[in-house]
């Protein structure tokens, strides 16, 4: 209990009884959980009884080497499951694997085993080749799944389609002796609601469910936590409405917001203290995530405070291009006085941005690394299509052609090796939008990827830079260049910048953080206009952004502002006009050792 303040205490002790620990950013939330399990240890509970669910393999080793220090080194048999969703789906289905025909040496399916099987299952369907490919129909699978519904017979031909693969693919599953990872959840959840006795029997197993992100749990999350509490409701919920940014996995906020209405008497804890960042920080996201509305539930609103200084205000910079913006924060970063242990993160909404701001790191010969993902020219979307420019330039690249090749089916690769080469005299733009259109390109990466709109924009921004080279030779060299400086940079010392989406940085903190391209149709997405629901999730990105900083946050943006820009009060920044600093001609013109600025 020692170095708790007096919330975290209350949520510590709560012993019986549904509990929802409301805990805002940097408030401690992983040292409050921690501390919940080892106190019921302590209390007596037998570790066989309580169960904790993370959402990540990170987060449960971390709870487990946490908890260990609290409460000593006592055996194995002295640790409750800690675990994420699917390793604990895992554990009951090998025990419960036959009520499925399954044994319960069953394998579980990757994701390249289940491309496998649904791309033999498309070669057997002919309608499908067409208009779908084996990552769209993994995913319409993966839906069923996670919002616990199955494909039915409908009237119309691709209805029928769909529910005839569907089949066909569980089928196959099965007589693989085999689950594929949403099964995982899924079938465990279908199980308990269809057969009382197991249902009886895990309920009473575990009587102290604790789980972290709730916020985060998707229908089937959410049905299987319900099932196994239902006996003794003795469920405690750790999470942030304000920090719920993954819909598109079919996570569903409300599943936090009606935990109360869910579960009577249940205990309300506000973890609103914030630990890492400077007031000034704090001040801003509580200004910008009060415009949301959605997730205004009664009993759950909080308000983040800190005791830290008041720090330094907010920069943000107008740029008038992503160029100039790059060059901006390579200056910034130039100047900030750091220790070794500090981390510098430049964050951005998509991946496509980190083109232009790794191009002027490895200019100024500053180390980075991109966190949790490849540099830009090392996606394979990237590779693919400079592979096309390649060999229109040269015919004789036996590595390009290949590629080609391996990528696309005969009819295609067919047309492009014949016909590349004859457009090598054609400026850059036209022999890329040649390779795109005759390959499908766009068609075959929303076919064959999960992704494929990231990775049109990662194309998008290639396509952007290639538009200042009409001379293929020169694009490529340009492109080979930095390729090879990228590569040095990263041998010589541990890169103290880290580039990622905003995505990958939730969960993380840094000294200093950069907001890229905070820009009207990038953060928000254009893609969030249409729904209200879709823009409230695109400011909880912000939100989640903002608050990873604990010393120095950095805003930046080219074009039209962020609304969200305007949703911070004005006292707490300081802008700066970086419009005519960094001009396109001074960015691409530098020799090769020095950097000019006009």
């Amino acid at each position: 209990m020692e170095n708790l303040n007096k919330r975290q205490e209350e949520a510590v002790l709560h012993k019986d009884g549904p509990l929802i620990i409301v805990a805002g950013a940097g408030s401690g939330k992983t040292k409050t959980l921690t501390n919940r399990l080892a106190h019921l240890l302590h209390d007596g509970v037998p570790a066989s009884q309580i169960l904790a669910i993370t959402f990540t393999n990170k987060a449960a080793h971390e709870m487990k080497e946490r908890v260990t220090r609290l409460i000593g080194t006592k055996g194995e048999d002295s640790m409750p499951f800690v675990g994420t969703f699917h390793s604990f789906g895992a554990r009951v289905l090998r025990k419960e694997a036959h009520h499925y025909g399954r044994t319960h040496q069953f394998i579980i399916f990757d994701s390249d085993d289940s491309k496998k099987l649904a791309q033999r299952i498309i070669k057997k369907i002919p309608e499908f080749k067409e208009t779908w490919g084996a990552s769209k129909l993994l995913g319409e699978f993966s839906k069923y799944k996670n919002t616990l519904n199955t494909p039915e017979v409908g009237s119309d031909e691709e209805s029928q389609m769909l529910y005839s693969a569907f089949s066909t693919y569980e089928s196959a599953l099965f007589h693989n002796n085999a689950f594929d990872f949403d099964d995982l959840i899924e079938k465990v959840v279908k199980l308990l609601k269809n057969n009382h006795e197991i249902r009886n029997l895990y309920a009473n197993k575990f009587k102290y469910i604790l789980v972290d992100e709730y916020q985060d749990t998707n229908h089937s999350q959410y049905e299987l936590i319900k099932l196994l509490a239902e006996a003794h409701h003795n469920l405690c919920v750790v999470g942030d409405d304000n920090q719920a940014i993954y819909s598109f996995r079919y996570a569903d906020f409300k599943n936090f917001l009606n935990f109360a209405k869910d579960w009577p008497r249940t205990k309300i804890v506000l973890l609103e203290e914030n630990y890492r960042s400077t007031q000034n920080i704090i001040k801003a996201a509580n200004s910008l995530i009060k415009h949301n509305e959605l997730n205004k539930a009664q009993g759950l609103k909080k308000e983040l405070w800190t005791g830290n200084i008041a720090g330094d205000l907010i920069t943000v910079g107008e740029a008038s291009h992503d160029r100039g913006e790059a060059e901006w924060i390579a200056e910034e970063i130039s100047h900030i006085k750091r220790n070794q242990e500090e981390i510098t993160a430049i964050l951005y909404r998509t991946n496509a941005q980190s083109r232009a701001i790794e191009q002027v790191l490895i200019e100024r010969n500053i180390p980075y690394e991109i966190f949790g993902g490849l540099t830009f020219y090392e996606r394979k979307e990237i590779k693919d299509v400079l592979a096309g420019l390649r060999f229109a330039m040269n015919p004789n690249d036996s590595v390009s052609k290949e590629r080609i090749e391996k990528t696309f089916v005969k009819a295609i690769r067919t047309d492009l090796v014949i016909n590349l080469p004859s457009l090598k005299d054609r400026n850059t733009l036209d022999i890329l939008g040649f390779f795109l259109e005759h390959s499908r390109y766009f068609e075959y990466l929303d076919n064959n990827f999960p992704n494929g709109e990231e990775r049109k924009e990662n194309i998008t921004a290639l396509l952007d830079f290639a538009s200042l080279y009409p001379n293929s030779a020169e694009c490529l060299e340009k492109i080979s260049l930095l390729q090879v400086n990228e590569g040095e940079k990263n041998q010589r010392s541990r890169p103290q910048i880290q580039l990622m989406s905003i995505h990958m940085a939730k969960g993380l903190e840094f000294a200093h953080v950069f907001i890229a391209g905070c820009n009207e149709g990038i953060l928000p997405h254009q893609l969030s206009f249409g729904k209200n629901e879709d823009l409230e999730e695109e400011r909880r990105l912000m939100y989640v952004a903002m608050t990873r900083a604990k010393l120095k946050l950095s805003l930046s943006f080219y074009g039209y502002a962020s609304r969200f820009l305007y949703e911070i009060p004005p006292e707490l920044t300081l802008y700066k006009s970086i419009k005519d600093t960094f001009s396109l001609k001074s960015f691409y013109e530098k020799d090769d050792d020095e950097v000019y600025i006009d």
